[in-house]
């Protein structure tokens, strides 16, 4: 049984999870699945993003426990690599949370660029339950996308968050019906994998680095260049024709 799926639809990669009997607990194997799906997705030039989930009923439910007991910084690194992958990655991604989103499972999903959630949907960060510190950046993601007072209610208050919650605190974009979730997913990943996939990329880097720059004058230069860039493309030229054509046409 492959422990990770992969299809494509419409440009959009959607990778799967695949081993709901363990709640698709990061594990080895599972990892090294998930570093060669992401290559020959990355490798193909018809994809423009990437949906993440889990088989039901579970998004990822962490790392497998036994593996834990017996951790090293070689160890935590392999099953790190799990998410961090993900995360590194030039495209667009979404995740779709579809069920419990658990330790690294809940790395999983802050290292995407998007999160979505249904209602079903458990975020529950558990280092703390299990006596553990956090790793993998945790704390780091996690105060940084929904800001210090949630990170503090989930990782050292044991709040479990739900879709709904979920999407209150800004800890995901937007909650759904339970089984409106996939479809969602898929349309908005979509929209982006319309676009020219090098601009996306573009965008995506852009998004990234502006964590760092301090003025406003410092982001109007740091836009500048990849903007004129993009003007000097074939795509802008045949963007602007079609869109000149659907205005005269009124």
């Amino acid at each position: 049984m492959s422990l990770v799926l992969v299809s494509i639809v419409d440009g959009v990669a959607t990778l799967t999870l695949n081993n709901p009997g363990e709640r698709n607990t990061l594990t080895a194997p599972m990892v090294a699945e998930i570093i060669g799906a992401m290559d020959r997705i990355e490798s193909d030039p018809a994809v423009g993003a990437i949906v993440v989930t889990g088989a039901p009923p579970a998004f990822c439910a962490g790392a497998n426990l036994g593996n834990l007991a017996e951790s090293t910084k070689e160890s935590l690194g392999v099953i790190y690599e799990g998410f961090l992958r993900i995360a590194r990655s030039p495209l667009p991604t979404v995740a779709a949370v579809n069920g419990a989103a658990v330790g690294a499972g809940m790395n999983l999903a802050l290292g995407c660029d998007l999160r979505l959630a249904a209602r079903r949907a458990k975020f529950d960060s558990r280092f703390l339950q299990i006596g553990i510190h956090p790793g993998g950046g945790h704390t780091w993601m996690l105060r940084r996308i929904a800001g210090p007072q949630t990170a503090f209610a989930s990782v050292v208050f044991g709040e479990v968050i739900d879709g709904t919650e979920a999407e209150r605190l800004g800890v995901v974009h937007r909650c759904y019906d339970d089984d409106q979730l996939p479809a969602a997913a898929q349309e908005i990943a979509a929209r982006a994998a319309a676009a020219p996939r090098e601009l996306l990329i573009e965008m995506k880097r852009t998004i990234q680095e502006m964590a760092d720059v301090r003025t406003h004058a410092d982001a109007v230069d740091r836009e500048l260049t990849p903007q004129v860039w993009s003007t000097r493309q074939p795509w802008f030229a045949e963007r602007i024709a079609a869109l000149q054509a659907k205005i005269s046409s009124r």
